[in-house]
């Protein structure tokens, strides 16, 4: 018996160190990924939600924040307006507010597109859809007009397709692919152990 049991905490501890070197390179490879993932995502964030291309911006006595989605085709803006706290003020119902776009190149004139306010609860936003053709930088000018403030702000927003190009998307996912094939490679060496550990009990059973 001392003998089996000597035996099975070698097979063991060979086991374990069959698995250690895989565990390592899967924290490696998951690090990696990681990293990847971070970097990757502000330049990607257009392909998902939209993010905020102006903040803390200041439009006679309220506060302006714009998010967009700056596709190739056709992209979204949100432009938000809030009253300063305890201010007691509130955003003027016939405020209109207007997005302008051009290329940075000015290959094309300035088009220029109405907004229409959204019907929120916890803020006014105002929305509109901007068309783009092609992928470069281009400029927006955002007008603000009202009973009770006027005035403009301006930002330059990368405008990019769409969808990821092959290879870059393969190329996104190979980190991935890695931790996958770690983990099959695991479970199988984990259940190959527990197979070996049942076999000595089986014998000792008959």
């Amino acid at each position: 018996m001392m003998m089996r049991f000597h035996s099975s905490l070698t097979k063991n501890g060979s086991d374990s160190r069959e698995i250690a070197p895989l565990l390592v390179a899967a924290r490696h490879v998951i690090a990696v990924a990681f990293f990847v993932f971070c970097v990757c995502v502000p330049a990607w964030a257009h392909i998902g939600p939209p993010y905020p291309i102006m903040q803390n911006r200041k439009v006679g006595p309220f506060n302006v924040e714009v998010w967009s989605n700056p596709d190739v085709g056709t992209g979204s803006f949100y432009i938000i307006v809030d009253p300063p706290k305890g201010s007691g003020l509130s955003v003027p119902q016939n405020m209109k507010v207007q997005v302008s776009v051009q290329p940075v190149s000015k290959r094309l004139p300035v088009a220029t597109y109405n907004t229409w306010r959204e019907k929120l609860l916890d803020h006014v936003e105002f929305k509109t859809l901007v068309p783009f053709d092609k992928q470069e930088m281009w400029h927006v000018h955002i007008t603000f007009s009202s009973s009770t403030a006027n005035g403009a702000a301006d930002t330059d927003v990368p405008v990019t397709p769409t969808l990821l190009g092959r290879w870059n998307l393969l190329i996104f996912l190979l980190p991935f692919l890695g931790i996958g094939m770690l983990w099959f490679k695991a479970a199988s060496v984990k259940r190959g152990r527990r197979k070996r550990a049942r076999a000595p009990r089986a014998r000792i059973a008959q």
